[in-house]
């Protein structure tokens, strides 16, 4: 296959024109095609791969199928205390390291601004 080059011709489709379109090569990234432009209307946009973009519809489906498999999956059991409980105990060791780090650097002055005339 050749290597593509800025200025060469695809088909693409055109999220503007909303149909498969000629489009020229505007930009290359690892010698594939980035993004082109449309010889119709004249819209750059990213190389799409000769793909639509998916309908409403079936971004609803997708939706609905998404959170049908949520819904079958339990929650995981958190046991809440054991971790509490060990934040605490960690806390109480290192309790002067704690206070030293919470202590922020003062901000620096603003610069001076100048008056207009």
């Amino acid at each position: 296959m050749w290597e593509l080059r800025l200025g060469d011709e695809l088909d693409d489709f055109c999220v503007k024109c909303r149909r498969l379109t000629n489009h020229l090569v505007v930009s290359l990234v690892d010698g594939k095609a980035a993004k082109v432009r449309c010889r119709s209307c004249y819209s750059d946009h990213d190389y799409r791969k000769e793909q639509a973009p998916p309908s409403k519809k079936e971004l609803a489906k997708q939706k609905e199928l998404f959170n049908a498999v949520l819904a079958g999956i339990a929650p995981p059991e958190i046991d809440l205390e054991a971790p509490l409980e060990i934040e605490i105990a960690a806390a109480i060791e290192t309790s002067g390291e704690i206070e030293a780090a919470a202590e922020p650097d003062p901000p620096a002055p603003a610069p001076a601004k100048k008056k207009k005339r």
